[in-house]
């Protein structure tokens, strides 16, 4: 740290010997990326290499007024927004409402220029500039749109919403190289509970690194982030949750920007990464970033309310007041400032605390804080002052690159930017092996779903024990099997809350290519397929027997299959669920009604020939018409099995109450009747038989079990398409 604070706010000016291009030249961003594999080949990430080429730093200082510049070379990289204006629609009920008690009551609030339109401007025209080895803070009260326009400078608002320019170099910014050069850290600590710092970082590594560095080089590059950000104490201790003790609050931030810098990212965004901490925890988590910035990174964050302390690690301050510019400059210069604007900063105060005041005093004025926006424009153009030409973008990116920055990008030969670090199986691998330490980690959440489904099968088995092959006992197993099946589907309902606690950190972690989404996809269905195997064999072996089902071991083996195509299903139709619903509880909502109307079109409560014409596409479409008539067949489809004789057609009936010999004689009555000998061990109704009475016979069990499995399938292909179209990580 003592070194870091040694280093003076100047640019850092890096003088290459090698990969030197003549000004009018450039190389490709595919030569360009290709150097990182060049620039790490000798040794690990992180480790000194004497045969990497020398660079000499060279110290620039801004100049008094505070945007003059560097005097002597020009900048490496610099990230310049012009003119960035961004708006949206209010709701209209809100608009009428804001409108009308205005109008009524003028006291009641001061609107803004925009507060009778149809749209409210969240940026309006606001320009600066981000320098390398500089922390680029923007300083606002809430609702001064200070996440708006990191959001903006990070290309998380669609270009067709957002008005300006937003280059690197003077040259426009790709949005595909912008997410491979940079980083994006939520406000919000987005981590595996259950996961160690080390391991947390060790998996980003995974992610974020090329499959060409070596294990032991990406354990170098993570053990030389755990100094880096003073983590090394706590480097074994998991993240910890509201139940599971872990490590602090400012060393939860410090992993959360961690695991978004481990490929040393050109630039770094990051939306108020010292809210909710003390003031140490702030200062540290912000000397950090005055680390990262020093070594070569652009950094950009929103805070807002900065102690002295933090005030004297920023570079450049932006100021905002409901979405325009108050101030633009270097801390030391808002003294200046703000006398020249006729109210002077006392002597022992935080210059920022008095410079928010102030603007919030002015905002609660008639013309709100247009004086000193006014004020800012023309001192700013006042002191405009023309630097040096910068770098072209593929030469300043080449420079990065050879001090070892964007560790990404190593991929031999390449000839274009690669999207992703990692192949598809990789990264598969690495999903698996993190969600299976997070959740082993966690066996009472298993344990519970285990605890579930046994005391359902108990009570199942309690209730139907050993029916008999009676008219009243295939009644009974049509009851049976109906909520065996349903309840299988139920039981999955506990599936739904899994993306939905991890959405943000897939959408933080998709947002800048860490993983496809189909890696994704495919390891939260590996992940989750092995307790629905444990879960279906539970559940056949607690109740099968118990109830006295048919097929001996044929029929237990495919009842367990059918189990777990039931599982299969369910738990793919709730994982697309997770996928589109939002929230919790409504996805709750939604689950258990929509399984309901499966339950009432599967066919055991109207068989399919009484279902109506416009309903009968519902019953095809019910998840639960595929189990229940499997295990229908598994259990009837034998015509030697005999389940009315003689007498027994009675039961069920008015006439099943008469003594027995009284049913003897209708019994002959009949036979005489119809010319066949009818006694009371006659087979009346056999298990084929029962299956045409309950319009099973469209399908084989096999064509119920395959439907079923294709269902679950099916479902997790959608829930990959709702990813793809819910999670762009942009505001319109």
């Amino acid at each position: 740290m003592a070194e870091a604070e040694g280093i003076a706010r100047g640019g850092l000016l890096v003088h290459h010997h090698h990969h030197h291009h003549p000004r009018g030249t450039s190389v490709s961003l595919g030569e360009l990326f290709k150097r990182v594999g060049e620039a790490h080949s000798g040794g690990g990430v992180g480790d000194e290499d004497a045969s990497l080429p020398h660079h000499l730093v060279a110290m620039g200082e801004f100049d008094g007024a505070g945007g003059g510049g560097l005097a002597s070379r020009p900048l490496p990289i610099v990230l310049t927004f012009t003119s960035l204006s961004y708006s949206v629609k209010r709701a209209r009920n809100m608009f009428l409402f804001r409108k009308s008690r205005l109008a009524m009551d003028p006291a009641a609030g001061l609107a803004p220029p925009d507060a009778f339109s149809g749209s409210k401007t969240l940026l309006d025209s606001i320009s600066g500039e981000a320098r390398e080895g500089e922390i680029f803070a923007v300083l606002g009260a809430s609702g001064s749109g200070k996440s708006t326009l990191i959001d903006a400078l990070a290309n998380r608002i669609a270009r067709e919403s957002l008005r300006g320019s937003i280059t690197l170099n003077d040259e426009k910014l790709d949005d595909q190289l912008l997410k491979v050069i940079s980083a994006y850290v939520m406000q919000d600590d987005l981590l595996f509970p259950m996961l160690t710092v080390e391991e947390t970082l060790m998996f980003s590594a995974e992610f974020r690194l090329p499959r060409s560095l070596s294990a032991s080089k990406k354990k170098s590059r993570v053990q030389a982030l755990i100094d880096q950000l003073g983590l090394r104490s706590s480097a074994k201790t998991i993240i910890g949750d509201e139940i599971h003790r872990g490590v602090s609050g400012g060393e939860r931030r410090r992993v959360s920007i961690g695991i978004d810098i481990i490929h040393d990212p050109i630039i770094l965004f990051l939306d108020e990464p010292t809210s909710g901490l003390d003031s140490t925890s702030a200062f540290m988590v912000t000397k950090v970033l005055q680390r990262i910035a020093h070594s070569g990174s652009i950094v950009i964050m929103s805070v807002h309310q900065p102690s002295y302390r933090i005030l004297c690690l920023l570079d450049r301050l932006l100021f905002l007041s409901r979405g325009q510019t108050v101030y633009s400059g270097p801390p030391d210069g808002l003294r200046g400032f703000f006398s020249d604007f006729g109210h002077p900063i006392p002597a022992n105060e935080n210059p920022t605390e008095f410079a928010l005041d102030l603007i919030r005093e002015l905002e609660g004025t008639p013309t709100g804080a247009r004086s000193l926006v006014d004020f800012n424009k023309a001192r700013q153009s006042a002191r405009l002052a023309a630097d040096k030409p910068p770098l072209s973008l593929n030469d300043a990116i080449s420079a990065s690159i050879s001090r070892g920055k964007l560790v990404s990008g190593a991929t031999e030969g390449a000839p274009t930017v690669q999207n992703h670090a990692n192949p598809f199986w990789i990264e598969v691998g690495v999903l698996t092996k993190r969600s299976f330490t997070n959740t082993k980690r966690m066996p009472e959440l298993f344990g519970v779903r285990l605890g579930a489904v046994l005391v359902t099968g108990f009570i199942l088995a309690t209730i139907f024990w050993r029916l008999d092959n009676s008219p009243r006992g295939v009644q009974e197993r049509l009851g049976f099997f109906a909520i065996a099946m349903s309840t299988m589907f139920y039981t999955c309902a506990d599936a739904l809350p899994v993306f939905l606690q991890e959405r943000n950190i897939f959408m933080r972690e998709t947002a800048h290519n860490a993983y496809r989404r189909s890696s994704y996809v495919l390891s939260h269905t590996i992940v989750g397929f092995p307790p629905l195997v444990l879960l279906s064999v539970a559940f056949a072996s607690t109740t099968f027997f118990a109830v006295g089902l048919a097929g001996s071991t044929q029929g237990f083996v495919f009842f367990v299959l059918i189990v777990l195509a039931s599982f299969w299903a369910g738990s793919g139709f709730v994982t697309f669920l997770s996928g589109v619903v939002t929230h919790i509880m409504l996805g709750c909502a939604v689950v258990l009604s929509v399984l309901a109307y499966f339950l009432l079109f599967s066919g055991f409560f109207i068989d399919r020939t009484r279902i109506p014409d416009y309903w009968i596409w519902f019953h095809y479409l019910s998840l639960v018409k595929y189990p229940y008539e499997a295990v229908m067949q598994n259990e009837f489809d034998d015509p030697r099995k005999c389940f009315v004789r003689g007498v027994q057609m009675f039961d069920n009936t008015p006439f099943g109450g008469l003594p027995e010999a009284i049913k003897l004689n209708v019994l002959k009555s009949i036979s005489s009747s119809l010319g066949v000998n009818i006694t009371s061990q006659t087979c009346i109704t056999t298990g084929t038989d029962i299956l045409e009475q309950q319009s099973v016979t469209q399908l084989s069990k096999w064509d119920c079990l395959w439907i079923a499995v294709a269902w679950g399938f099916f479902f997790r292909f959608l829930f990959y398409i709702s990813l793809l179209l819910g999670s762009r990580n942009k505001r319109r």
